[in-house]
């Protein structure tokens, strides 16, 4: 497998991460361990977590994911064979408030590390932008957890161009750590929220692109071809937005492209998001061992400019 270096880190990090929002969401305990051993099989080592993953399912308080992650990797003695990202920042009561205040930060990776239990984190993300704290506070935290050794690089997700910008300068003119990483939304279907000014940032700041809902929440596997198939997961229910006359030009494309491989649109529509220079590793989740094969798949497949071309095409924004 081709590796790749995240951003100007030194890590050094398979073309797909795994999403651990399915850690005590759609995953239990003893299902999340076959899926993690599958990945570490698989040298797909880079896992991506939150710590609000997953307070939206009943009963949950959030950490969840977490806990799950920190539990597997005591099991298996393997933490150093883990490239472990991890988020702060979102709401963990509900009350809806983003904080990337020092307090905040610096609670957070406590509580982070005690549930992973580890004494560190290769990556730490600022989950959301909070406009209420100003953008060095929250860069002078993070300078802090690097210098303790409790985080070694840090990252920023869902940020604004504005804000993304802002604190990349600051950064420069402050000499305090850069978010060497961002995490957008984007995906076939979702172009122009990353394309049209972050994609740009993030090429000339080189920073490492790890962007979330890469199959588009499921869509972009083929499975929901109509609203009849909407149940067919925990997340159908998000898919009817791309029942339209773009999503179905999308997908007649990824079908086309699959035959040529023998391969499934999942892995196709991974394939293009590996191949596009912007990008370094998407996320993406499974559920079983048999979805596990799809990203296998992924990382091998090499489109040829024609297929790419055609899947550009259909996906077309502007």
């Amino acid at each position: 497998m081709e590796k790749r270096k995240l951003g100007n880190t030194d890590l050094i990090v398979p073309p797909l991460t795994f999403g651990g929002n399915v850690f005590g969401w759609t995953l239990d305990e003893a299902r999340s361990f076959e899926i993690l051993d599958g990945l570490m099989d698989s040298e797909l080592n880079f896992i991506d977590t939150a710590d609000v993953y997953s307070r939206w399912v009943p009963g949950n308080e959030g950490g969840e994911s977490e806990v799950i992650l920190g539990k597997w990797m005591k099991s298996r003695n393997n933490r150093s064979k883990v490239i472990l990202a991890t988020k702060v920042g979102s709401d963990m009561d509900s009350s809806g408030k983003k904080d990337l205040s020092a307090k905040h930060i610096k609670e957070g990776i406590e509580d982070s590390l005690r549930r992973l239990q580890t004494d560190y984190v290769d990556l730490y993300q600022s989950h959301y932008d909070d406009l209420g704290t100003p953008v060095e506070e929250t860069l002078e935290a993070y300078d802090q957890l690097i210098r303790a050794g409790k985080v070694r690089w840090v990252g920023a997700s869902n940020f604004s161009p504005e804000r993304l910008k802002e604190s990349l300068e600051t950064s420069k003119r402050l000499s305090l750590p850069k978010y060497q990483t961002f995490q957008p939304e984007y995906n076939l279907y979702q172009r122009e929220g990353f394309e049209r000014e972050l994609e740009k940032i993030c090429k000339d700041n080189q920073l490492g692109v790890i962007n979330y809902y890469s199959l588009a929440s499921g869509f972009l596997t083929g499975k929901y071809r109509s609203e009849a198939d909407l149940g067919k997961s925990a997340r159908g229910s998000g898919i009817k937005n791309f029942l339209n006359e773009r999503g179905f030009k999308i997908l007649k494309a990824l079908d086309v492209v699959a035959e040529q491989y023998n391969a499934t649109p999942a892995s196709v529509a991974l394939a293009w998001l590996i191949a596009r220079p912007s990008v370094t590793a998407p996320i993406v989740s499974v559920t079983s061992l048999t979805q596990l094969e799809d990203l296998n798949r992924a990382t091998a497949l090499k489109l040829d400019n024609e297929e790419v071309s055609i899947l550009d095409d259909a996906s077309a924004w502007s």
